[in-house]
């Protein structure tokens, strides 16, 4: 699999400043904007078919474009409808085996809402299933990590505890860690050096370097309210304090890519980037 050298930054999506809208124009659009990596979003539909996903990869290797891949909104592994639950694997199969033939390194989805049941019972659930999906990636010769995301709201599924103790226990499984999502989730949490430094502390200490230096990330300005996350915003529209986030992983030396979700894509993808590098500088001086 492959390992990343550095922290790739780029947007979720096809940048908004291209006109011709497709995926393989949006990777080379991603290159010349001086970017280095590029979200697919399966999250209403796989708008990428089995026939064009070679092509795809081949022009993510040739311009040096790291692909990961957002799955669909509709997927909740804790429904109490099994015809769901079981819609919600075939989904997150599916988007697992484009994504890869894509050259994909990467698959990211929100796994399920608590639907009133315990956390504890909700996390067994998903564990099992995740579980009966990567044997079966692994079976068909798949190679991609499979990503539940931190979300921003107490009614889903997916706190940091809850995703470390899920990678710790299922092979292949490690957390995307929406940066934003803990900030709205905790009611303006998550927004300090110390806070963020805590975040990849807690992640080195359940999971190593391996995460550290394998790290998908999400990042957006973020509005919040007493039910946490209402809706993403460009980033200095945002109270989320980005700067400290990149100063932490900076110092924590962390690898992997940022993936912006800002409604302003590809602007804040460079605020993002730029700002690391000359944070890198300032640190080398």
């Amino acid at each position: 699999m492959f390992k990343p050298r550095t922290l790739h930054f780029g947007p979720a999506g096809i940048p908004l400043s291209l006109k011709k809208r497709s995926t393989v124009e949006g990777i080379k659009k991603v290159r010349e904007l001086g970017l280095n990596a590029m979200e697919l979003e399966f999250v209403r539909s796989i708008n990428i078919s089995e026939n064009k996903a070679p092509e795809v990869k081949k022009v993510s290797k040739e311009y040096g474009v790291l692909l990961t891949c957002h799955g669909q909104y509709y997927i909740n592994l804790n429904s109490k409808d099994e015809a769901k639950v079981q819609a919600s694997v075939e989904r997150i199969l599916k988007a697992a085996k484009i994504a890869y033939l894509s050259g994909a390194w990467s698959l990211t989805f929100h796994a399920a809402y608590y639907m009133n049941d315990e956390p504890q019972v909700v996390y067994e659930r998903i564990k099992n299933h995740l579980k009966h999906i990567v044997k079966e990636l692994e079976d068909q010769g798949i190679e991609i990590w499979i990503r539940p995301e931190t979300t921003g709201k107490p009614t889903q599924f997916g706190t940091l505890q809850e995703l470390i103790k899920l990678s710790q226990e299922v092979e292949y499984v490690l957390p995307t860690i929406d940066f934003a999502h803990l900030h709205a989730r905790e009611g303006g949490g998550y927004n300090s050096y110390e806070e963020f430094v805590d975040v990849l502390a807690k992640l080195e200490e359940g999971l190593g370097r391996l995460v550290l230096n394998n790290m998908h990330i999400h990042v957006s300005g973020i509005e919040y309210g007493p039910k946490g996350e209402t809706r993403h915003v460009n980033l200095k529209e945002s109270d989320f304090n980005y700067k400290d986030l990149l100063k932490a992983l900076r110092d924590f030396k962390v690898k992997g890519v940022i993936i912006c979700e800002s409604p302003n894509l590809e602007e804040d993808a460079m605020l993002l980037k730029h700002t690391y590098l000359r944070l890198r500088s300032t640190k080398r001086r």
